[in-house]
């Protein structure tokens, strides 16, 4: 498949977990360089890091890293995202994915999927990207967000509660086994991984913050609260594990040494 996309990467230095997070050494380049390279590999036209901080800039320098400096001030990643579209001078057509800075095991392939889904539906200004929950500690945690979509794979709605509700479950607990689900029903894991037409990317910033939103602590809701569409490619592998504390460096740095670039 064909797909025509750039990518940009909002990195921060500031984390109260782990300071300096995209600075940190994976295999012997900083992080967010490594995730850099994870995204060359998913043909994207472009690629490049959006930072408030100089050392990153710097370190993305001298590794051969596109970067520029973005404000400060900015209230969430969307926000940074919308600056760099600027930045890089991007007409409104153009998909745009937003790669996490802290994910330096994410899959290329998944990348250029998320843009790919986009592509193919004019209908819809984000994408996004699931994959089936494998167990019943995962559909019952809330720090796993669920989404349940229509036939053609639009999200109608993202939550922390375990969604959908199976209501003729033998039993809905810990315990339940999901393989027993109904077809085509079974719960699906988001991927928090997004692509946009950077008309709308835009246009975010300005859109007011959604009740649904503030109560999930989702800012994909907002999205869907004002009328928009978002599709979704679903995979069947979870995701390689991001970093967000000391432990997480710890066991993505083990699984580096598996990683070809």
């Amino acid at each position: 498949m064909t797909v025509d996309f750039d990518v940009v990467i909002p990195a921060r230095r500031a984390s109260t977990r782990l300071p300096d997070k995209p600075l940190a050494d994976i295999g012997g380049a900083p992080m967010v360089v490594r995730v850099a390279q994870r995204v060359r590999a998913s043909g994207a036209r472009s690629c490049t890091v959006a930072t408030d901080d100089q050392a990153i800039a710097d370190a993305c320098a001298a590794a051969g890293v596109a970067a520029i400096l973005t404000r400060a001030d900015h209230p969430s990643g969307s926000d940074r995202l919308a600056e760099a579209v600027d930045h890089l001078g991007l007409p409104d057509e153009a998909i745009v994915v937003n790669v996490q800075g802290d994910e330096p095991l994410i899959d290329p392939t998944l990348v250029r999927d998320v843009a790919h889904v986009l592509q193919e539906r004019p209908d819809c200004v984000m994408g996004t990207a699931a994959h089936p929950i494998g167990t019943a500690a995962e559909l019952f945690n809330p720090n796993v967000v669920k989404v349940v979509l229509d036939r053609h794979r639009t999200a109608l709605y993202f939550s922390r509660a375990p969604l959908p509700w199976w209501r003729d479950a033998p039993h809905l607990d810990a315990s339940l086994t999901l393989d027993a689900w109904p077809a085509g029903a079974r719960p699906l894991r988001h991927i928090g991984l997004y692509a946009y037409r950077a008309g709308f990317l835009r246009r975010f910033p300005q859109l007011r913050a959604a009740p649904l939103e503030r109560c999930e602590s989702l800012e994909q809701l907002r999205v869907l609260w004002h009328g928009e569409r978002i599709a979704v490619a679903v995979t069947e592998h979870a995701p390689g594990p991001g970093v967000d504390t000391p432990e997480d460096l710890e066991r993505v740095r083990a699984l580096w040494t598996s990683v070809r670039l």
